[in-house]
């Protein structure tokens, strides 16, 4: 443990950077816009979901279930830490006299860590939902498909939660980040901190991978039926063909959005000799790389909801005005199912 003053919590490192400099890199002004334009995208997002869920089928209604999960935590990510932020930089408070017992930034820490990880289980969850529905469409009940869809969603939430709380069990520590407006993982050598940061990055990739996976399967499965012989009689549904468009829009921004930081944590965690010095100091080029990398990560918050808003069902057809509703359309299991037989 760093030295950092008698009466201070522990969630604070030995800094360099001058109130000068702080004034230059945190804009209220930037960070306030930023907030308001995610905020206003998935309020957007939300009120044309709660439009699509009427009337649609229970396949479907499952699926918009999953999309409402993941716009509102993408909303109550951007609400809860955007008011930290901007408040600390519009008045740059100095975080050792207004949280000198660490509350405010344990409370940031597993905020950060619970609506980061929670959209990327999500979208592995419904890449999973998805390929489940599309190569074994008779192995779930409609009837409770609703229910199981919240009940998945409480788990996946349940989930990042508890690895949020870890640090406040004693695995990991939650220190204030460069320019010292916001808190997150502390990237150390000591033991816990290297298995918490280990964490967090494994399951955040296994999750862009698992949905990577999945999503390659259906997409697959889906060219498959529509390409194949009997494709004129049998293909699949308009509204397949836009929950995996949605799917792998979803895919491709938290890949884009995320891989680069989970990349780099991993990378600083496993450097030898250690990234952080005894006294809990990183290198400006990191820290700046480090913040770099949570504002690209930020932008998943506000692109989630963009990507169901364009890749709607109406933008499809304009795109490609050959999918079309075929009104005697046999099911993906009759296509997937269908064998030659002997004469």
């Amino acid at each position: 443990m760093w030295s950092n003053g008698s009466a201070l919590g522990p969630c604070f490192r030995p800094t360099n950077i001058t109130w000068e400099e702080r004034r230059l890199i945190a804009s209220p002004w930037f960070a306030a816009s930023f907030c308001l334009v995610g905020l206003a995208s998935n309020l957007l997002a939300l009120s044309v979901l709660a439009g699509a869920r009427q009337g649609s089928s229970p396949m479907r209604s499952s699926f918009l279930t999953f999309l409402c999960g993941l716009v509102l935590t993408d909303f109550l990510g951007l609400l809860i830490t955007g008011a930290i932020v901007v408040s600390q930089h519009a008045v740059l408070f100095d975080w050792r006299a207004v949280d000198p017992s660490c509350r405010l930034c344990h409370f940031m820490g597993v905020v950060m860590i619970f609506f980061g990880l929670s959209p990327l289980l999500l979208g592995a969850t419904m890449a999973s939902e998805r390929y489940l529905g599309i190569t074994r469409p008779f192995s779930r009940p409609t009837a409770v498909s609703q229910r199981r869809a919240w009940t998945t969603m409480g788990l996946v939430w349940a989930t990042a939660l508890a690895l949020g709380l870890l640090p406040l069990l004693g695995l990991g520590r939650y220190t204030v980040q460069y320019p010292g407006s916001w808190c997150f993982l502390t990237m150390g050598p000591e033991p816990g901190d290297v298995t918490f940061g280990l964490l967090f990055v494994l399951l955040g990739g296994f999750s862009v991978g698992l949905s990577f996976l999945l999503n390659t399967i259906s997409v697959a499965t889906l060219c498959h039926v529509y390409h194949g012989q009997e494709a004129a009689q049998q293909r699949p549904r308009d509204s397949e063909v836009e929950m995996m468009a949605q799917l792998l829009g979803i895919m491709v921004v938290a890949s884009v959005c995320w891989m680069p930081l989970l990349v780099f944590i991993a990378q600083t965690l496993l450097r030898t000799p250690p990234a952080m010095s005894s006294t809990g100091q990183l290198s400006r080029a990191t820290e700046q790389q480090l913040l770099i990398y949570l504002r690209v990560a930020t932008w998943n918050q506000i692109l989630d909801p963009w990507v169901y808003i364009l890749f709607r069902r109406a933008v499809i057809r304009r795109l490609h005005p050959g999918l079309r509703v075929q009104p005697r359309s046999l099911s993906l299991q009759t296509q997937l199912n269908r064998r030659p037989t002997m004469a």
